[in-house]
């Protein structure tokens, strides 16, 4: 396919596709150097090899799943032309996200009454290691929420339709994204010992 083709409009969202991928590219390859220094770290003898995982992570990955469904029937609702069913599933969706960072906030939380901070006397460098993942994803969820504030925002003002829906499309291509993310670290971290 040739680049350089079609017409503007075409290659601005050619272009703008690209960039996400380019940005999504990076993160792969971001998380995968956190995810190589845990294992290259796990061969320390300070290392937890029976740490658990708190259930506030696993009840966040179950809503974190319910978020990509829940943000995929708001494009089946859009491209349908039902737009009180897209606003309700991008709100559902956007909800979602609040509560997935809620319980991770909540695992920590449960991590510190285990015994284990961040940093200082009472801190171990295998859950200082969960923290740093667990936040450096947070940050991307946050992103997220703001790409679906956007898409909100533009879907009240009635920007988006069948065959017009690249902000839409973009917002959920990273949403998924972000959401296999946490997929693979959390069983990363739940079988990686």
């Amino acid at each position: 396919m040739d680049f350089t083709q079609g017409t503007t409009e075409e290659k601005t969202i050619r272009a703008k596709r690209m960039m996400l991928w380019f940005g999504i590219i990076s993160l792969i390859m971001s998380f995968a150097g956190l995810t190589s220094a845990f294992i290259v770290s796990s061969t320390r003898e300070d290392w937890l090899a029976d740490f658990q995982l708190p259930e506030a992570f696993t009840i966040s990955t179950i809503v974190i799943v319910i978020s990509s469904v829940t943000l995929y029937l708001s494009g089946h609702a859009l491209k349908k032309g039902n737009r009180s069913l897209t606003s309700f599933f991008l709100v559902f969706t956007f909800i979602l996200g609040i509560v997935f960072i809620y319980s991770q906030f909540k695992g920590f939380e449960q991590i510190v009454q285990s015994g284990y901070y961040f940093t200082g006397e009472s801190s171990n460098i295998t859950m200082s290691y969960i923290y740093i993942i667990a936040v450096a994803h947070i940050l991307h969820v946050v992103v997220g929420l703001i790409c679906l504030i956007v898409v909100i925002y533009n879907h009240f003002k009635q920007k988006y339709k069948a065959g017009k829906m690249l902000g839409f499309e973009l917002a959920s291509t990273f949403w998924h994204f972000v959401d296999i993310l946490w997929l693979y670290l959390f069983f990363f971290l739940y079988f990686f010992r």
